[in-house]
């Protein structure tokens, strides 16, 4: 089985869960900063969800596109022009390991595979683009 889609949207990382001291008890709370990614994925991939989930290991395939920032366009009459300098990559945050991570939460609470820990293989890359967002690919390793 092979499902592809992709996904609009500024790509946001699993943020860490934080932790706070009250009254001598030390909790746990995860901030919320990646929901509103994580249910664009669930959208864009329900309606390739399969019947049932995937049962052995998966390979998912993940290209980021993100943002390009205001300095790497030119400035008066090359206003709309992308200056010949600018990086192609994204190296800078969010880390490529925590927007695999939300992927892989959003994807596994609506059902895609059993559990996260299926995904045996993937490929996972961050770029530039004018149009934000990400295409996935999963694939059943079994065949």
């Amino acid at each position: 089985m092979n499902i592809t889609f992709d996904v609009s949207g500024i790509p946001k990382g699993q943020p860490r869960p934080r932790a706070f001291a009250r009254a001598g008890k030390v909790r746990l709370y995860d901030n919320g900063n990646a929901e509103a990614w994580k249910g664009a994925i669930a959208l864009a991939a329900r309606p390739h969800r399969p019947e049932k989930p995937f049962e052995g290991p998966v390979y998912l395939e993940i290209h980021h596109v993100m943002p390009r920032p205001k300095a790497h366009f030119g400035t008066g009459k090359n206003a709309a022009q992308l200056r010949p300098d600018v990086p192609e990559r994204h190296t800078c945050k969010p880390d490529l390991d925590n927007l695999l991570k939300a992927a892989q939460d959003a994807l596994t609470q609506i059902g895609i595979w059993r559990d996260d820990d299926q995904v045996a293989e993937c490929f996972v890359t961050k770029s530039y683009g004018d149009f934000p967002g990400a295409k996935i690919v999963i694939r059943d390793l079994d065949l």
